[in-house]
């Protein structure tokens, strides 16, 4: 199998590699368009700010080929955000394969949002396996609301969506690689869709 992580610059590539070796897959890093869309699995990472991390994307072209993959692709964090219509932050228009936008965190929580929180109301084959309540590590500040694409939620001051689906597109909120036990459950699953 061959699995891709988009390196656009504004990922937490190492740990999501480290996180396939365990597994047993050794994970390719590229920003060819060529290469990933021969992949038969893509990962589509994120950290940072929305507006900055899309500009990288369109810079290398990459906002194109992203929407038009037929292979599984999994958005991890940004990267799940930037595959939705928009975000707040920075008034960032996103890919648009999830019809949802993304919003920030309203006052009466602490933001960012770091550390372990629960999932629930678990979906599709990409949870098989993983327990209703299990714990999930998070690092944001802001969030896709609850929607028709929703397959997983958490909360944080209110219900939102912890992860995506669309078709071939999967998204979570959440660092599958940092969260233990359940994260390598999802990862190993996505590999298996």
């Amino acid at each position: 199998m061959k699995l891709v992580i988009i390196n656009y610059g504004a990922g937490n590539i190492q740990s999501i590699r480290f996180a396939f070796e365990r597994l047993g897959y050794n994970a390719v890093l590229s920003d060819s368009a060529e290469e990933i869309s021969a992949a038969d699995r893509v990962i589509f990472p994120g950290v940072g700010e929305a507006s900055s991390a899309m500009r990288k994307l369109k810079a290398s072209g990459l906002d194109r080929v992203i929407p038009g993959l037929k292979q599984p692709v999994l958005g991890i964090c940004l990267g799940m955000q930037l595959m939705c219509h928009s975000s707040e932050e920075g008034s960032t228009e996103g890919l648009g394969i999830f019809d949802v936008d993304v919003v920030k965190f309203g006052a009466g929580v602490k933001v960012p949002q770091i550390g372990w929180n629960e999932i629930s109301n678990l979906k599709t084959g990409l949870f098989e396996g993983v327990a209703e309540n299990s714990h999930i590590y998070l690092v944001h500040s802001y969030y896709a609301p609850l929607c028709s694409a929703t397959i997983a939620t958490s909360d944080y001051g209110l219900g939102y969506s912890a992860a995506l689906h669309r078709d071939n597109f999967y998204g979570v909120q959440f660092h599958p690689e940092k969260s233990s036990v359940a994260g390598e459950i999802i990862l190993d699953n996505f590999l298996s869709l």
